[in-house]
């Protein structure tokens, strides 16, 4: 394919990413103020949330109707790239794609119930504590809900890890030995990356981020293990029909 059948294919696949992100985001928009007083019920109780300028509940809805995009429209973005890649590497490889929308669905679901039962529970009541030690809690409604947006986004990615190795393994950039070889240096990477993304610093908070990626790194690994070998095994039988 020349170069610029490159180019058009890439905003191709970033026009549709973009229009299915958009298109979310539209229908969300509404809806989107009685899902965030329902979540300052849920995760604040009485604290009273406070605008600080004309426009701060506008953009926040505009934001988390964004962020929501992004998370329910996840399985089309992985579409896309993965259809944009694919067809260099291998034509075959384009059916598999389709296998993958809905497990990236249910593992977006499962990061999204993680946080909302386990972390952002712990996490908020953990920072509450420390602020009544030294102040008066009066949070701003903006940067409050743009913390907990991105505490749900963020797990709803976490949790697409078993789709992002198996893409990887399928393509032929790791493997399930690789993955092996290298459980250590992983679970040292996930706990680096709990500590910088745990907003209180909490140790518990570090798990709690860190812990179900490397749980989700392992169930990749026991996944790529079959799919390896039905992979072999399909590659061998192709290479025979053309004797």
């Amino acid at each position: 394919m020349p170069f610029t059948e490159h180019l058009r294919e890439l905003r191709n696949r970033l026009l549709i990413s973009f229009a299915t992100v958009g298109g979310i985001a539209v229908l969300l928009f509404w809806p989107s103020q009685f899902v965030i007083r329902w979540m300052m019920r849920e995760y604040f109780g009485g604290i009273q949330l406070h605008a600080f300028g004309p426009a701060d509940v506008i953009f926040t809805e505009f934001k988390f109707s964004v962020i929501g995009g992004i998370v329910i429209g996840l399985p089309v973005l992985l579409q896309q790239l993965w259809l944009f890649v694919v067809p260099a590497i291998h034509p075959r490889t384009r059916r598999m794609v389709y296998a993958f929308i809905l497990p990236s669905l249910l593992l977006a679901a499962l990061g999204l119930a993680f946080a909302h039962f386990l972390v952002i529970p712990r996490v908020i009541a953990a920072l509450l504590r420390i602020t009544d030690a030294v102040a008066t809690p009066t949070f701003g409604v903006a940067a409050t809900l743009n913390f907990v947006m991105i505490l749900l986004a963020l797990f709803a990615f976490i949790f697409q890890t078993p789709i992002v190795l198996v893409g990887l393994a399928r393509l032929g950039i790791v493997s399930a030995a690789s993955l092996m070889r290298h459980r250590r240096h992983a679970l040292f990477a996930f706990f680096i990356a709990g500590g910088i993304a745990a907003p209180d610093g909490n140790p518990l908070t570090m798990a709690l981020l860190a812990l179900p990626m490397y749980a989700l790194y392992e169930i990749s690994i026991w996944i790529i293990l079959p799919l390896q070998r039905r992979w072999s095994f399909d590659s061998a039988a192709s290479r025979r029909s053309l004797f």
